[in-house]
């Protein structure tokens, strides 16, 4: 793994850095595999970057996007990850409609939902038992809890080594979310944390020794790149 630690001055300059990266990840993997596969966050941080995405001249017929987790509503809920990033950038460009790969909720189950999208992860990237896909970037924010994608905290879903979809917990109400080994197989991950909110629980995600179950972010450990761009509040205690 190749960890990189970025704190910049504030959200804009994440946004346009974080842009810069996913620039030259598409670029690079256009040449090399002629396909770019990223998994988008929800949440409000990566809302300025999709937008900043949806400015780009770019060949969106070699692009498959993913998400990492959703919250289980409806695809028009006001709280769903996938109506935030089509309103932000895919449905602002000339995506193919079979290249957005939104997480299903409509099931009524979401063990069922979450089944559904690890099988269609599995024909995607045509994996064999017991394979994980790789994906060129995996985005992510992080949570005051130092939660990820939709692995909190003392959850079950932290555990979950022998699939690629699971269900997430938080208070109650069901998510639908990578696993940390999913996520782990990416090419690059890249947090986007902003607020002064997070200064602790980043302490404890740097930290030499801490408990990943409490702190799930720790668990992140790529086998590619992992990139970490901060404001100025989210890593004031760490320069």
């Amino acid at each position: 793994m190749e960890k990189f630690i970025e704190i910049l001055a504030n959200k804009e300059e994440i946004t346009q850095r974080a842009l810069d990266i996913l620039l030259v990840k598409i670029k690079d993997a256009l040449q090399s595999r002629d396909q770019f596969t990223i998994a988008l966050a929800g949440g409000s941080t990566p809302k300025p970057l999709y937008e900043a995405l949806a400015q780009q001249a770019l060949p969106w017929d070699k692009i498959h996007v993913f998400w990492g987790d959703e919250r289980y509503v409806r695809s028009d809920h006001p709280d769903s990850n996938q109506r935030m990033a089509r309103q932000a950038w895919l449905d602002q460009v000339n995506f193919p409609p079979t290249h957005l790969h939104p997480m299903p909720t409509a099931a009524n189950d979401p063990k069922v939902d979450a089944e559904t999208y690890n099988r269609e992860l599995e024909q995607f990237f045509h994996l064999n038992a017991g394979e994980f896909p790789v994906f060129d970037v995996v985005l992510l924010g992080m949570g005051d809890d130092a939660h990820t994608a939709s692995l909190f905290p003392h959850t079950e879903a932290l555990t979950v080594q022998d699939r690629l979809i699971t269900v997430g917990n938080k208070d109650g109400q069901p998510r639908i979310t990578f696993t940390v080994p999913l996520i782990n197989h990416a090419r690059c991950v890249m947090f986007l944390v902003t607020g002064a909110n997070k200064q602790e629980p980043l302490a404890q995600v740097f930290a030499s020794e801490a408990d990943a179950i409490a702190y799930p972010s720790r668990l992140i450990q790529p086998v590619g790149e992992l990139w970490w761009l901060l404001d100025a509040a989210a890593g004031a205690n760490l320069t």
